[in-house]
């Protein structure tokens, strides 16, 4: 009887020390909160005490460390797209970096597959392309925006011993007076986005449909010199969607 009196009295110390720790850690908590701002950079624990006004400065290391990750992080890709036609390729698939104060600015790197059509075989392309997208308007209290202008300029080169920067040899000099192997256009278009619910996010955060109108330096020197040429034949109409990552 002694030996349960005793351990009745042994549980009743215990659970009166672990209350009266309870409460002063979180007394200790409260007063924690309430002087102190935390603050996390990467792998950095920053602690500011607003009483003091005092934080502790990174060191040389950490500094190091936080731009290596910082410019490491600027390489990643924040969307994935797919093109069809603009002479590009018929189909292209590409990814590509936003940026700017309102991510107006894109530029993208996509590869395109050329059937042979007339020629003997089928050809790879690859092009650069700079976008620029002044207004972003969302459609009232929806999940809707429309970019009403895009623009923009990209480079294309078909991969093939066929093409040419510079003229061959056989040409006589001036001949031609351009490269056949890159060209260079420029561009008009529109978007309409969807912005995906977060509660069902998987891969992407937005889905954007967009069309463009483009034609190239050899197209327009031709419009230029050659009056009987109509919209149909030296612009190019192509479509696309874009998939928004990060």
């Amino acid at each position: 009887m002694r030996q349960y009196i005793s351990k009745i009295l042994v549980l009743a110390v215990l659970a009166a020390t672990g209350i009266t720790l309870s409460v002063k850690a979180q007394e200790g908590h409260n007063r924690l909160s309430k002087d102190t701002v935390t603050m996390v950079i990467y792998d950095t624990i920053r602690v500011s005490d607003t009483a003091s006004g005092s934080i502790r400065k990174l060191s040389y290391y950490e500094r190091r460390v936080h731009r290596y990750r910082k410019h490491w992080n600027a390489l990643i890709p924040t969307y994935t797209k797919m093109q069809f036609a603009g002479n590009m390729g018929l189909l292209s698939f590409g990814t590509g970096w936003d940026y700017g104060k309102h991510n107006q600015w894109e530029t993208d790197v996509y590869l395109g597959f050329l059937p042979k059509y007339n020629s003997d075989k089928a050809r790879a392309t690859f092009t650069l392309k700079q976008n620029y997208i002044p207004w972003n308007l969302k459609v009232k209290e929806s999940r809707f925006s429309i970019e009403p202008l895009t623009c923009g300029i990209y480079m294309n080169t078909v991969f093939g011993g066929d093409f040419w920067v510079r003229e061959p040899d056989r040409y006589p000099k001036g001949y031609y007076g351009f490269s056949s192997k890159v060209r260079t256009h420029v561009f008009l278009g529109q978007r309409f986005t969807y912005n995906i619910d977060p509660r069902r996010r998987f891969t992407a955060k937005a889905l954007t449909f967009f069309y463009e109108l483009s034609t190239s330096d050899l197209y327009l020197i031709s419009a230029v010199t050659n009056r009987y040429l109509t919209p149909k034949d030296y612009l190019s109409l192509s479509f696309g969607i874009k998939l928004q990552l990060l």
